[in-house]
């Protein structure tokens, strides 16, 4: 099973991509296939026009469908999630996110926002289709932090909440491949995508 990381940060690098990017090693780190896609990496005119003729468009759109879950994270900026996300979100097609589990993760100068995983994106991912959307972990700031010598800092509670939110996708996944296993003819196809 794939694991996409889907970044919606417009700045590299950025808090939301390195916790990102901690949740990806955590994950791979439990036996777990991911893949990373940055949103800001896509470009930006066939981005806003949602022009399917343009290939890394078609390639980001494919990442989506054929992974089985992703890991979303976003900055919150103005209480919602980062308007490059909302930009990627909309050219999916309706069902987009059609029986895949999702983890949200979020940063943001200060917890005044937190209540914008719940309220702005969890609408979005659910209207998508999403199977399922788990708890998110939202941070602030100072829970994130980066220093050059010691690399990515997190706040003992943000560690613990990535670590369960991560360990939890990991056991919906293996829950949802022991449901698609005893019929057989999606076994077959998750053997194939496997």
């Amino acid at each position: 099973m794939t694991i996409l990381l889907l970044s919606g940060s417009p700045s590299l690098p950025s808090r939301s991509t390195r916790l990102l990017q901690y949740a990806g090693e955590k994950l791979n780190a439990l036996g777990q296939r991911t893949v990373s896609l940055h949103v800001r990496d896509l470009p930006a005119e066939a981005l806003m026009n949602a022009d399917f003729s343009d290939t890394e468009l078609n390639v980001a759109r494919l990442l989506i469908e054929r992974a089985d879950a992703l890991v979303i994270a976003t900055p919150i900026y103005k209480a919602a999630y980062s308007g490059l996300l909302k930009a990627f979100l909309d050219i999916l097609p309706q069902d987009g996110l059609d029986g895949k589990i999702v983890l949200p993760l979020a940063t943001a100068g200060s917890q005044s926002h937190m209540l914008a995983l719940d309220y702005a994106l969890r609408p979005v991912l659910t209207s998508l289709s999403a199977r399922h959307v788990l708890p998110g972990v939202y941070a602030t700031d100072a829970q994130v932090q980066w220093h050059e010598q010691q690399g990515l800092q997190l706040d003992a509670a943000i560690a613990q909440r990535v670590g369960a939110g991560v360990e939890l996708l990991a056991e919906s996944l293996l829950s949802l491949r022991h449901i698609y296993a005893s019929k057989p003819a999606v076994a077959e196809l998750l053997c194939c995508r496997a």
